[in-house]
């Protein structure tokens, strides 16, 4: 049996393999979110049986006491608005950053790219607390001088914050993209009189709008689900306290209570934006992910 054929034979096998991986996956993922959804609309009185079985009915009543009750409408409203400043602060620092490194040749280039990458080794939870003390430090300062401190528990600088450790791994993957598009149509457009600026938000920007698409879905997902840095900064907030917080919160007073229907309603609550943006942008994500990878 020479080696074709024995790779002829083998690759079923293979495929059935991938298969059965690929279904298992699938099923471990799907179970457990199916569930929550199920168990969202079940009545309190439904969770000391069979956790397994079917909800009875539809007891929309869960979400509108977790939206309401549980003050979880004003966790998403202040989550929206972190993710959105976030995003906005991200896109105008890290698009231009990653155009002048993959286009452009100038001293102290290597220094910045070598910058980034390092950036991408730091887990941004092992310096929470020192961001946390810089803030406290200076806020004291303010209040020393202006007599107002308010680096702390502030909606803006947690979304600076957010900004500035998701740089790294942003200006990294859009650099990656930017360097593989032709330089032709740059060059056309700085015949035609387009300067630097123009060129690159009319001509290089439209042309890697996969890869913004996968930064924007990427990040979004951190910002949206971003616990250890917001429960620090926003500790002593009142009302400007972000979902994954609210939710904690949620955990705890229905534990306590034995309202698990409430709880389950938050959780989707939570999940909902995020599979929704994920269904909306699934084509553009992957496209973004494979093309960014290629050098050209």
């Amino acid at each position: 049996m020479n080696e074709k054929t024995k790779r002829g034979s083998a690759e079923p096998v293979f495929k059935a393999f991938i298969y059965v991986a690929l279904i298992t996956l699938a099923v471990l993922i799907i179970v457990p979110v199916a569930w929550v959804f199920l168990a969202s609309v079940k009545q309190n009185s439904e969770f000391y049986g069979n956790p397994w079985t079917l909800p009875a009915g539809f007891y929309w009543q869960n979400f509108v006491d977790a939206w309401n009750a549980a003050s979880m409408g004003s966790y998403m409203l202040n989550s929206a608005v972190v993710t959105a400043l976030s995003l906005a602060l991200l896109l105008v620092v890290a698009l231009p950053a990653a155009y002048c490194l993959s286009r452009f040749q100038f001293r102290g280039r290597k220094l910045l790219n070598t910058c980034f990458m390092a950036g991408l080794f730091i887990n941004v939870n092992y310096i929470v607390v020192p961001i946390f003390l810089m803030l406290k430090d200076g806020d004291a300062f303010l209040k020393s001088f202006l007599g107002n401190a308010f680096l702390l528990n502030n909606i803006f600088v947690l979304a600076v914050v957010y900004a500035s450790t998701a740089l790294p791994f942003t200006v990294y993957l859009l650099s990656g993209y930017f360097a593989t598009l032709p330089h032709d149509f740059e060059e056309a457009a700085y015949i035609d009189g387009a300067g630097y600026g123009s060129t690159m938000v009319r001509i290089i920007f439209p042309m890697a709008q996969p890869s913004i698409i996968t930064i924007i879905l990427f990040n979004f997902l951190s910002f949206w689900n971003e616990y250890i840095i917001s429960m620090t900064l926003m500790s002593s907030a009142k009302g400007q306290k972000t979902l994954p917080v609210g939710l904690l919160n949620l955990m705890q007073a229905q534990q306590s209570s034995a309202e698990y229907g409430i709880l389950y309603a938050g959780l989707v609550l939570v999940m909902l934006p995020t599979l929704i943006l994920y269904i909306c942008v699934q084509k553009k994500l992957t496209q973004g992910m494979t093309v960014g990878g290629l050098k050209g």
